[in-house]
């Protein structure tokens, strides 16, 4: 199955009611807040003056994301703890954004980048999946909020230092 096709039916895999409640006043604040070293990073790319200031933010940038999406990866494996099912999968996938996050950091920026981007519309269409299956999916509204402007912000950033 090619891959355009496999994340097609990951995204449009039936939703489970969600047995939490969705996010708080207080998550949404916080995961807001935690695009603002996302938008800066892009934003820095585009503003500042100098070269080494624009060399700067795009390291910046880079590293953040690439924390993000180690972060993202790490719900899986909180999740897995806890004996949420399909517990091998989550371990699995938990790691994996780290690899390849860390591979994006070692890259060339406009590569990094770009993987980071591609990497974290990949861990929301895992997660559509998993948290679904483990009662989560009033969540998946502000992680698609959060990781549209994260994705986008790296995309600006990869083009920005071509």
């Amino acid at each position: 199955m090619k891959a355009a096709a496999r994340f097609a039916l990951l995204y449009t895999l039936a939703m489970t009611p969600s047995r939490f409640a969705p996010p708080s006043p207080v998550a949404r604040l916080l995961g807001l807040a935690g695009l603002l070293p996302f938008v800066a990073g892009a934003a820095g790319l585009a503003m500042l003056p100098a070269p080494g200031l624009q060399a700067w933010a795009g390291t910046a940038l880079v590293a953040y994301g690439a924390l993000i999406a180690s972060f993202l990866g790490g719900i899986h494996w909180g999740l897995a703890m806890q004996g949420q099912p399909p517990v091998n999968q989550r371990l699995l996938w938990g790691v994996s954004p780290s690899l390849l996050a860390w591979m994006a950091v070692l890259l060339p920026l406009g590569a990094g980048l770009l993987l980071l981007a591609v990497l974290l519309l990949a861990c929301y269409a895992v997660d559509r999946r998993l948290y679904a299956s483990a009662g989560l999916s009033g969540w998946l509204g502000l992680r698609l909020q959060l990781t549209g402007v994260a994705a986008l912000s790296c995309l600006a950033g990869a083009w920005l230092s071509r």
